[in-house]
């Protein structure tokens, strides 16, 4: 993928929209598949940085986040959606409604599925979803790297899949990039001719302090695994920016006492572990010194309770 110019998280031209030329083509990609397949990695291989959170929790995306891949010939505005699941909570049905919502306003829609296992019944109900909708399909076998080489089977339940809805399928790895400008080029494929949607060097629509937020509960997701799964969720307080380093404050909501326990740590460790890796990434997003003091308040229930979802930026997208 050496061949595409990935942009910046801000742009040096904001507001600054070109004409597009003639055969330039632009549209959205919706992303869906079950939870942990991998498409946020794929998203963050495509744009060229990191603006999705990946975990090996399940569930690791909430929010619909797009991501910007602007080349030469097209304009790929890529809509990263929660994995599709029985939802558990308010919360879970607040992400399966989203994603459903943003299945029917794309133009065309990558279903991802994790090829490394065969075709279960999670992955039929999102075919029978993605069926639905208007817009291409494009069926997407991703973790290709993790494929036992012998194992034709794996393959064939996904061809079949695909040859049931009259579906093209592409392998790819979004880990290693094998097969990533295949991928592209069939995306772009299906695109129609139209202008440029957004600068040509900003790479997601969504605010530093959203993708701050992320960054710090990916930190979680990786620090402490199971003990506190998906219970956290991250205010970013105030970003107070200085001439030589911008100050964070963010607080990380859970729903017990315990969980902040776990989350403090003896004597602190925990959270000063959190805390230093999520500024690594931060720093990298911004391209400059960050000190991040972290907090941590306990809200029970949050997932239940519309108003405090609300609150923390989770509701049913128009």
């Amino acid at each position: 993928m050496s061949e595409i110019d990935h942009g910046s998280f801000l742009p040096t031209n904001i507001g600054l929209i070109p004409t597009a030329p003639e055969g330039f083509k632009s549209g959205f990609v919706g992303i869906v598949g079950r939870p942990n397949v991998g498409k946020s990695t794929l998203m963050n291989f495509l744009i060229g940085q990191k603006i999705a959170i990946t975990s090996p929790v399940a569930q690791t995306t909430r929010n619909r986040l797009r991501g910007i891949l602007t080349t030469p010939e097209a304009q790929i505005i890529f809509v990263d959606t929660p994995g599709i699941h029985k939802p558990q909570h308010q919360l879970g049905e607040v992400l399966v409604k989203n994603a459903q919502i943003a299945m029917q306003s794309v133009d065309v829609l990558l279903f991802v599925v994790d090829s490394s296992v065969a075709a279960g019944k999670g992955d039929r109900f999102i075919a029978e979803l993605a069926s639905q909708i208007s817009a291409p399909v494009v069926l997407g076998l991703n973790k290709s790297d993790q494929q036992p080489p012998t194992d034709e089977s794996l393959d064939r339940s996904y061809q079949e899949l695909a040859a049931e809805y009259g579906w093209e399928f592409l392998k790819f790895s979004a880990l290693t990039g094998d097969h990533m400008n295949a991928l592209l080029t069939r995306l772009v494929h299906h695109l129609e001719p139209g202008p440029y949607y957004y600068p040509p060097d900003l790479v997601t629509d969504q605010p530093e302090r959203f993708v701050m937020g992320e960054l710090i509960r990916e930190q979680v997701l990786l620090l402490t695994r199971e003990e506190v799964p998906h219970s956290t969720a991250i205010a970013i307080d105030r970003v107070i920016e200085e001439p030589t380093i911008t100050r964070v404050l963010a607080t990380i909501h859970v729903e017990r006492p315990s969980q902040k326990g776990i989350l403090i740590g003896k004597g602190g460790s925990m959270l000063k572990a959190i805390g230093t890796a999520a500024r690594e990434q931060i720093q990298k997003l911004i391209a400059g010194k960050v000190y991040l003091e972290l907090f941590v308040k306990v809200q029970p229930k949050w997932r239940q309770s519309r108003v405090q979802l609300a609150d923390l930026g989770y509701q049913v997208e128009e």
